[in-house]
């Protein structure tokens, strides 16, 4: 049998308390280009059949300064609070700014968002796809902590689709629906109208042990 070389490097676990409950935090490094991605776990995960998991790819705007552009700091912070009250869990945070065109790009899709086009719109006029993501690495991670099957907290159905097709079950989506302001409103709408996000579909939240 052939075993698939690593292609990350896993550094060291360290306790990490924080306000929305105590995790551990283990840092991942890609080999080829030296991006440092993080696992933030609660409970003993391995142990788990199915683990809640979320995938978040980094948003400085958000993330870091509470921007009310868009409405991933907000869906990060409800992620670590779902995973305290479920007592077992992951984020995987993964270098991915701008859905993989990186900030300056961002920033460059920010200023034509300003002059009327969409999220998508602004992309292909920079020349990249509505979603540069791809989550290889993030399963990777996953699978040297020893997990395989989720309980994913996203409104994303692409991102479903390429964890399963990276060798992950995803068991069952875990909605976190964030109430739009009036900066991000359209932003939103466009994710869910012209993405397929599925931002309105709350219910099956009760219906899922997580």
């Amino acid at each position: 049998m052939i075993t698939k070389e690593t292609t990350i490097i896993k550094g060291e676990r360290v306790q990490l308390p924080t306000k929305y409950g105590h995790f551990e935090l283990v840092p991942f490094q890609e080999k080829t280009n030296k991006l440092e991605h993080i696992a933030l776990i609660k409970g003993e995960i391995a142990s788990k059949d199915i683990v809640l998991t979320r995938i978040h790819s980094s948003c400085a705007t958000g993330d870091l300064f509470g921007s009310l552009k868009c409405d991933c700091g907000d869906q990060l912070i409800q992620a670590m609070k779902m995973i305290e009250q479920n007592g077992s869990g992951i984020i995987v945070y993964l270098q991915q700014e701008g859905r993989g065109i990186g900030l300056m790009n961002k920033m460059k899709a920010y200023k034509l968002q300003e002059a009327g086009m969409d999220t998508i719109e602004a992309n292909l006029h920079l020349g990249f796809a509505a979603d540069e993501r791809g989550y290889e690495v993030g399963v990777e991670i996953l699978n040297q902590l020893g997990v395989t099957k989720l309980n994913l907290l996203t409104n994303n159905p692409d991102k479903i689709l390429g964890l399963e097709e990276s060798g992950i079950k995803v068991v069952n989506r875990v909605p976190i629906v964030i109430k739009p302001n009036p900066y991000n409103k359209y932003y939103l709408d466009t994710k869910e109208n012209l993405m397929g996000h599925q931002l309105s579909d709350v219910k099956s939240c009760e219906k899922i042990e997580i």
